[in-house]
């Protein structure tokens, strides 16, 4: 098994920044990719950012893209998602992934699951 932690989520003004982090443990070995979803309330989960297991290969939803930056320490078994620009429409919980085997955007491809971390962006 694999067990994520998820912090860094908080509160904090449109405009502002968060770093989101995600610590894993057990068999970190197993995993591959890791992942960022986020769900509001009544709405499916959505992907977010994803990276390969060597960061070499990253993923963003367009959402995301150019004020997310997805990026991993394998020595330390972390994943961190840097977000900046926040709008108050980034408001969520935000969740941690890990994959044995995929690489994607597809929630069903991740086999592994943090507790979430909510992240309220006040306008």
């Amino acid at each position: 098994q694999v067990l994520l932690v998820e912090s860094g989520g908080g509160l904090v003004q449109a405009g502002g920044s968060l770093r989101l982090s995600c610590a894993a443990s057990g068999r970190t070995f197993s995993t591959g990719a890791m992942a960022w979803f986020r769900q509001t309330p009544g709405k499916e989960r959505e992907f977010v950012a994803a990276i390969s297991w060597s960061g070499g290969n990253t993923g963003y939803a367009d959402s995301a893209k150019g004020r997310f930056t997805i990026s991993r320490d394998n020595a330390k078994n972390m994943v961190y998602l840097q977000m900046n620009s926040l709008k108050p429409e980034d408001t969520a919980v935000y969740y941690c992934a890990a994959a044995r085997t995929y690489f994607g955007t597809s929630r069903s491809g991740y086999d592994y699951w943090g507790q979430g971390t909510q992240v309220t962006v006040s306008s």
